[in-house]
């Protein structure tokens, strides 16, 4: 199928498609302009031309005038040497006129009763000889010689301001071409010149390779549009570069908290397989191996998440929750520790907007934390502010160390103390992934008068 010829213009450099559309401007332009001064040129020429009719006109008829009061034997036009001029009376006689004229009459019958009535111009093809191409401008005006009503006309021949014009056109269409050429180059080495700069960036951009951070794009001085893209990319490479910092941490955490177990797991086996170990060796090795084996399954299930949510591949499915059945499934997944969990009765009946299955993990996770960490009692509190639903998990523990709050957050960040122990570090992590999902925030915080407070915020229910 042939290309449309906006396709086929759209596959063009970007450099040619502007300085294939300079030149188109420029073409309109330079027609334009070139009509309008040959227009022009003709226009003014004209009215020299009619200011000189209305010169002689006066002078004729002052000269008819004369001879109407003093009767000559040759004519006055004649004497003046009139090439174009004419005396008619009314009825369209001729009374007089130029020895080149003869008795030929220069106006039309209606010309003549038009000219009778006031002053009007005309134009005639040439009243020269037959071989002659040129026109001439004729002025007719009434006048009143010796008391009777007259017509004087005189004319011009318009052959200079054809000739006039005819040079102008020779020299439009020779030089316009040449003007259009030199714009159309001028524009495409202005558009050579202003994308010079963003061809820069581009080789500047094509040596820059994962892992070698710092390398960034020059910004030009000028503060345009290439300018400001620039400061775009070097955003993107500095969020790209802090992406690819954050990944390597991730993986080399990752795989520092998969080596501990996995390698527990190994020592149990091989301890398992060892000549003479006994019955309760060899189960309690299996126990041993099958909690280890438990923590990596619980690693990868938080690994999975926290992936997920990175890639935005699990959107909370928004839907009302009791916050008393919430409590209630928490409690079914911890089992025996259910007992140290409790809600605080001004937050029965709260209802929550969510993704309950999500929800009920992070409430898990929060309780988990806390009983970990050595709390005998857990409560959930609410805190209904104008836009925002608070759920705080309070507990009695020894609560968190201050330097730690500050990146509690962050994943695999543990505190050196209890808190710590056997955890993978990425609860937090995914409690704070989860409620910016649903477009709140969470936070930490050390209660006054002891243990932790750590909460997550969500989205108020509208009415």
């Amino acid at each position: 199928m042939p290309l449309r010829p906006a396709r086929l213009f759209a596959r063009l450099p970007i450099r040619i498609r502007v300085a294939a559309a300079f030149a188109l401007v420029m073409a309109v332009l330079l027609t334009v302009a070139g009509a309008g001064l040959y227009v022009a040129l003709g226009a003014t020429l004209k009215s020299g031309v009619d200011d000189g009719l209305r010169t002689r006109s006066s002078d004729v008829a002052a000269l008819a005038t004369d001879a109407a009061s003093e009767p000559r034997s040759a004519s006055p036009l004649t004497e003046r040497g009139e090439t174009v001029a004419q005396i008619l009376a009314v009825d369209g006689r001729v009374m007089d006129s130029s020895t080149a004229l003869g008795t030929r009459r220069l106006l039309t019958p209606a010309q003549v009763r038009r000219a009778a009535v006031g002053q009007i111009f005309v134009e005639r093809p040439t009243i020269r000889p037959v071989d002659a191409d040129d026109r001439t401008r004729l002025l007719a005006r009434p006048i009143t010689a010796a008391g009777q009503r007259v017509i004087v006309v005189v004319g011009a021949s318009l052959e200079p301001i054809e000739v006039a014009q005819h040079r102008l056109a020779k020299l439009l269409l020779v030089g316009g071409p040449v003007l259009l050429l030199l714009a159309s180059v001028a524009g495409y080495g202005a558009a050579a010149g202003a994308l010079r700069p963003m061809e820069r960036m581009r080789r500047a951009a094509s040596t820059i390779r994962t892992g070698r951070s710092g390398t960034r794009l020059e910004v030009p001085p000028a503060g345009d549009e290439v300018s400001r893209l620039a400061d775009t990319l070097n955003g993107m490479l500095d969020r790209l570069d802090d992406a690819f910092r954050r990944e390597r941490a991730f993986v080399d955490d990752a795989s520092h908290e998969m080596r501990t177990p996995l390698a527990l797991v190994k020592g149990e086996l091989e301890l398992a397989m060892r000549d003479g170990a006994s019955y309760d060796d060899l189960r309690e090795a299996i126990v041993a191996a099958a909690e280890e084996n438990d923590r990596l399954v619980r690693l990868a299930e938080d690994l999975l998440v926290l992936a997920r949510a990175d890639d935005g591949a699990m959107p909370p499915r928004v839907e009302v929750i009791v916050l008393d059945e919430l409590v209630e499934q928490v409690r079914a997944r911890i089992g025996p520790t259910a007992d140290a969990l409790a809600l605080d009765p001004a937050a029965s009946g709260c209802v929550l907007r969510g993704d309950e299955s999500r929800l009920e993990r992070v409430l898990t996770n929060l309780v988990r934390n806390a009983l970990d960490a050595g709390a005998t009692r857990v409560d959930v509190q609410v805190r209904e502010l104008a836009s925002v639903v608070e759920v705080h998990v309070l507990d009695d523990g020894p609560g968190f160390p201050d330097a730690f709050l500050a990146r509690a957050f962050e994943r695999f960040a543990r505190a050196d103390e209890a808190r710590g122990r056997g955890g993978t570090g990425l609860g937090l992590a995914i409690v704070r992934s989860t409620a910016e999902a649903h477009g709140g925030t969470a936070g930490a915080a050390n209660r006054p008068e002891g243990g932790a407070d750590v909460w997550f915020a969500l989205p108020a229910v509208a009415g």
